[in-house]
């Protein structure tokens, strides 16, 4: 009996060394297959690098001039993502949108542009900050028309905010699905404010130094925020701690005042705003593009036979 155990035993490891040796000779044998194959698919990749794994990684589709392709390479790109394969006729319609939306991006690719020009010039300290803007005005080339742009741009850019979302309570675009879409441009109402009155205390004149001191006196009535508001006092807040106090960096409107006011209007809000412009921007196609009216049927269509379930009055 122990004889054929170990019989058995000498058995078993005999085939288990020729199942290596099998495997071995199995791998030895695909990798003189696969090299020259790898190699040769190397060698025609730079002959077309579109055929590379690197490019199929980085466009996920072939690029056949057909309706599936042209929408797969809009809908898997970030930026053409912007502009939809399909889109309703009548909510393009100027007389429907007025514009708005595109104005205000416009405006504020406007605002960014001048705004980093005038950085250029622009020391936001309680010495140098009044000096520049008069150094701006006089004494630099073009510079007068440069700061008028860009105020001019912000007073625009409020208005067209303003007029582009009375539009889309006009029509209905804030309902379902579009109401996050909604509060999102709430949130970019309030942010486009804050740049206006952050902007106004960097010339750091009368007109800025009175319009922050009353905007952030109004501060200290926020609820639980401000010491003079609903249940701060409950809270702890005082003079020296309060939303106001954060806001000023300080108890008054001085040197930490123009400092912050400077960092929330150039770095800041203009971070968050962006973040949140591109979300509106990708939520208005996921959410199915621009909400339009009622399909209209133009005058050419007129005489043709309608087509669908609803041909025959359906």
């Amino acid at each position: 009996m122990a004889e054929e155990s170990s019989n058995g035993k000498n058995g078993n490891k005999v085939r288990v060394l020729e199942k290596v040796r099998a495997g071995i000779k199995e791998d030895v044998q695909a990798l003189k297959t696969d090299i020259p194959a790898k190699a040769k698919e190397q060698i025609e990749g730079l002959k077309d690098p579109t055929k590379t794994q690197v490019y199929t990684s980085i466009f996920r589709h072939k690029h056949d001039d057909t309706p599936r392709n042209r929408a797969l390479g809009v809908l898997s790109n970030v930026f053409l993502h912007l502009h939809p394969a399909k889109i309703n006729r009548d909510a393009v319609r100027y007389s429907y949108t007025w514009g708005m939306g595109g104005i205000t991006f416009y405006l504020f690719f406007v605002l960014t542009f001048t705004g980093v020009l005038l950085m250029f010039y622009y020391h936001p300290t309680k010495v140098q900050a009044f000096r520049d803007v008069l150094y701006l005005e006089h004494d630099v080339p073009f510079g007068k028309i440069l700061r008028n742009m860009h105020r001019w741009a912000a007073h625009l850019m409020v208005i067209a905010v303003w007029l582009h979302m009375f539009r889309v309570f006009l029509t209905g675009s804030y309902k379902k699905p579009r109401e996050f879409n909604w509060n999102i441009g709430v949130l970019l109402l309030v942010f486009t404010l804050l740049l206006s009155f952050t902007g106004y205390l960097l010339p750091d004149d009368q007109l800025g130094f009175w319009a922050v001191t009353v905007g952030t006196n109004m501060a200290r009535a926020t609820p639980l925020l401000g010491h003079e508001g609903p249940f701060g006092h409950q809270l702890g807040m005082t003079p020296y701690n309060d939303v106001r106090f954060g806001l000023l960096g300080g108890s008054i409107v001085d040197a930490n005042a123009l400092l912050r006011a400077y960092i929330w209007h150039c770095i800041g809000i203009p971070i968050v705003a962006s973040v949140l412009m591109i979300v509106h921007f990708w939520r208005v196609r996921k959410d199915g593009g621009i909400s339009g009216p009622a399909p209209v049927m133009l005058e050419a269509e007129a005489d043709k036979p309608r087509r669908g379930p609803r041909a025959d009055g359906e």
